[in-house]
């Protein structure tokens, strides 16, 4: 069963991703691993701690001569802005992040403990894990990108294009927007709410596409894949709703508009449909039709203008402490969110069709793939 576990500060000396379960012998890309940390850190919106980080990943263990050996595979990113300790105390807690939540629980006396820990520079270690979660998937033909849909009230008009193009069209968008007029108008309210101190959220949706039929279970709540999609991406910092296809919109159609018709196409010997209303899956298990899941990010907590908040030393009315921040970074978040989904998929990939090395699966996805073709 592939697990991982991540540990690091915002402005500590470093973000470690461990990850278990590793099958043996699948080729480990490095460079592939650094372009999706740049990525992450890239996006029209992002702050000034984008320009002082390099994220580049270190491998400690898991792997001989460039391929995992089965040990668990540790990877470690070095934080340049390493400072922790010199930092200020924090003692005016933010509205709308941990601060406040986090000096309850724990019983501290500064802020600084918590939001160091609790700053979305975490989901770098995310994305390392994500991204060698994306190479085990391509070794079956299965891709997994994201666009941002909105920023602010600005939304896209993807119109009927297929997944594949707004994926490419993203690509090329400075804030990933498959909508080149959408794109322009978003960067225009992402600099006017920079020029009055604000910051902006908005949507974002990530596309996996060539996963087979069969993955997740309807048997029990914790195998249902979509399920666990939604708590994955919901757990990503900042991130306050997610839906699997049409979601929201389903509510507001009729069931002969909603559900997805089924075919049979004789040519190719499989099922298909004329709509993804489901998102790609159905009952908690994959269909076969691309997977789609949308993700709502509330816009950032830290604000340069800053709301009212309360001096904890004294109870008095104060403003909100103030960090380094960005104006938005929905289109980081989608990337974040592409890294949850990968490591979803992967771990119910491996559930199915598990073995001690990338043969062991390969044999056991080919013969999966060969019976499906036989109903």
């Amino acid at each position: 069963m592939l697990r991982y576990l991540t540990a690091g500060e915002s402005h500590g000396k470093a973000l470690v991703v461990i990850i278990d379960g590793v099958p043996a012998g699948l080729k480990f890309d490095e460079n592939f691993i650094n372009a999706e940390l740049v990525r992450r850190m890239s996006g029209y919106g992002r702050g000034k701690r984008m320009s002082i980080e390099h994220d580049k990943v270190e491998v400690l263990s898991g792997l001989r001569n460039g391929k995992t050996i089965a040990s668990p595979l540790t990877l470690m990113i070095v934080n340049k802005d390493y400072k922790i300790n010199q930092l200020p105390d924090v003692y005016c807690p933010r509205p709308g992040h941990a601060d406040l939540a986090g000096l309850l629980k724990y019983g501290f006396d500064d802020a600084r403990d918590v939001l160091e820990r609790a700053s979305a520079r975490e989901t770098a270690a995310r994305v390392a894990a994500g991204a060698f979660s994306k190479l085990l998937l391509k070794e079956f033909g299965i891709k997994i990108a994201s666009h941002v849909i909105s920023i602010g009230n600005v939304h896209a008009d993807l119109g009927t294009r297929t997944l594949e193009t707004i994926i490419k069209q993203a690509e090329l968008s400075p804030v990933r927007s498959a909508d080149p007029k959408a794109s322009k108008r978003m960067q225009n309210v992402i600099d006017d709410a920079a020029r009055r101190g604000d910051t902006l959220g908005g949507t974002f949706e990530v596309v996996a596409l060539g996963v087979p039929a069969g993955l997740g279970s309807y048997t029990q709540w914790d195998r249902k894949l979509d399920g666990n999609l939604a708590r994955a991406v919901m757990s990503i910092q900042a991130i306050k709703a997610v839906s699997i296809g049409a979601g929201f919109e389903s509510a507001g159609k009729k069931g002969s508009d909603c559900h997805d018709q089924i075919f049979y196409d004789k040519k190719k010997n499989i099922f298909v449909r004329d709509s993804n209303n489901a998102g790609g899956i159905e009952g908690g298990v994959t269909n076969g039709s691309p997977i789609s899941v949308t993700g709502c990010m509330k816009p950032i907590a830290t604000l340069m203008k800053p709301l009212v908040s309360v001096d904890i030393r004294n109870k008095k009315e104060a403003k909100a402490s103030t960090e380094r921040s960005d104006v938005t970074a929905v289109p980081a978040a989608g990337v974040v969110a592409e890294s949850m989904v990968a490591l979803e998929i992967a771990r119910e990939f491996l559930f199915k069709f598990g073995g001690d090395s990338m043969k062991e699966i390969r044999r056991n996805y080919d013969g999966y793939m060969r019976e499906l073709r036989r109903r």
